[in-house]
């Protein structure tokens, strides 16, 4: 896709970016509340306080008045499956059997290309009308999923990551691919699309219960093939899932080891849940460089447990927020704010706003290793951002009328907005996404 230079352009509004995570350093973040944020042909040019940085535009630049509202970085998403948009609230007693009953039967269509790509306008146009602006996405073990999903996103100029499905076992025989084969594909997929305009890919093997020695072999050997890549998978979700690798890999001292063992633990590698890991797995995913997704929405839906920040940041492990789709329930990254926050409580921890708005952008860009790139406003980086509205419903408007301070503030946008809060969103600096009014 083709980018015409875009001038200069300006965006009045409250900043808001981070530069560091909150729980480690207090002064984590810029807040201008009235501020000026400038791009230039998709890029960040500058962003601070409006007073200062008015006097340096020409006479007669426009200016987009946003007033009254906050401009952030757009959301990032580290774990979700764009097949299973059609399948979300499906109800079952648990993980395996909604994979089962659910998740195969759904995934069988996308080896049609129209289906595929009808599935993957509309998940991202979902994205971008809840604020998300990057996400690391699962497609199917069909490589046409693959296509249309990275044809959709570059029809919008997203940086998005995703790859197709690796599965040679456990599985539905419609779905299951080769050891070989499906690590083949992957490699010719990486090919045609990695760092294509703003596309990159994840190798992607489903969990270990579900791809053999050999293919997680292969599958290692080519993420060391291929370092620039990223790799996501699941890992320790669920109990009967944790059970069910430990009798598939017993030699393997943990369900992480699985994959350490194959390779698979490296930067820019990203694994969902980690919801059982003890103390030896977090340690390695730090000194890995592995990163984990939090997916407290769909944890919860599938009453697979709870996970412990107090653990996983005592080992400073990369953290990230997730909404999973379609076990998790909504693609509002404010609403799985509201269900990370919540699940860190009955853990017996406590997760301030700024911690959940870190997660959310900066903290989700350094999992990816794409700090600088995306996450913030450094002069620079891809200019990704979004306009939430305070005032978006009644209920909000009222609450954050009477916020004393930037904490109290972000902590109702996150317990009470939902897509509604997003006015506005924005990929390299042009709009993507602007609310409809209600007519309610």
């Amino acid at each position: 896709m083709s980018i015409a230079p875009q001038p200069l352009q300006a965006f009045r509004a409250s900043l808001l970016h981070f530069h560091a995570d909150p729980a480690f350093q207090p002064d984590a973040f810029a807040w201008h509340q009235d501020g000026l944020l400038l791009v230039e042909d998709g890029k960040i040019k500058a962003a601070g306080d409006y007073a200062s940085l008015i006097a340096t535009l020409a006479p007669g630049t426009p200016v987009r008045d946003y007033r009254g509202k906050i401009i952030m970085p757009g959301f990032i998403d580290t774990h979700l499956h764009f097949p299973q948009t059609d399948m979300i609230a499906s109800p079952a007693p648990g993980l395996l059997p909604w994979l089962e009953t659910y998740t195969f039967p759904t995934e069988r269509q996308f080896g049609d290309p129209a289906h595929a790509r009808e599935v993957a306008d509309f998940f991202l146009d979902e994205l971008l009308r809840c604020g998300t602006t990057t996400a690391m996405v699962y497609c199917t073990v069909h490589r046409e999923s693959v296509d249309a999903f990275f044809e959709a996103s570059a029809a919008r100029n997203l940086r998005m990551a995703a790859g197709k499905i690796l599965m040679d076992r456990n599985c539905p025989e419609f779905l299951c691919d080769t050891a070989e084969g499906g690590v083949r594909e992957s490699e010719e997929l990486i090919r045609k699309w990695h760092k294509q305009g703003r596309a990159m890919y994840a190798i992607t093997p489903r969990f270990a219960p579900t791809s053999t020695e050999q293919q997680l072999r292969l599958t290692g050997e080519l993420a060391r093939a291929y370092p620039d890549t990223f790799i996501q998978t699941h890992v320790s979700e669920n109990p009967d899932e944790c059970k069910w690798v430990q009798s598939l890999f017993p030699q393997a001292r943990s369900y992480l080891d699985v994959y350490d063992s194959m390779g698979l633990m490296r930067e820019r590698a990203m694994y969902g849940h980690c919801i059982w890991l003890d103390e030896r797995d977090f340690a390695r995913m730090a000194e890995s460089g592995a990163a984990a997704a939090i997916c407290p929405t769909s944890n919860l839906f599938l009453g697979s447990g709870l996970f412990d920040f107090e653990r996983a940041d005592a080992a400073r492990v990369a953290l990230s927020l997730a909404t999973d789709v379609g076990a998790g329930t909504s693609f509002s990254m404010l609403q799985t704010m509201n269900e990370a926050y919540k699940v860190a409580r009955l853990k017996g921890s406590y997760l301030p706003a700024v911690r959940m708005f870190y997660l959310a952008t900066l903290g989700a860009a350094r999992s990816m290793q794409l700090e600088g790139t995306i996450g913030s406003f450094v002069a620079g980086a891809e200019a990704d951002f979004i306009v939430l509205d305070p005032k978006a419903t009644p209920l909000l408007a009222r609450r954050t009328e009477r916020c004393e301070n930037l904490e109290e503030l972000l902590f109702a946008l996150a317990l009470l907005g939902d897509d509604r809060a997003v006015d506005a969103t924005y990929a390299c600096g042009r709009q993507v996404h602007q609310r409809r009014p209600s007519s309610i």
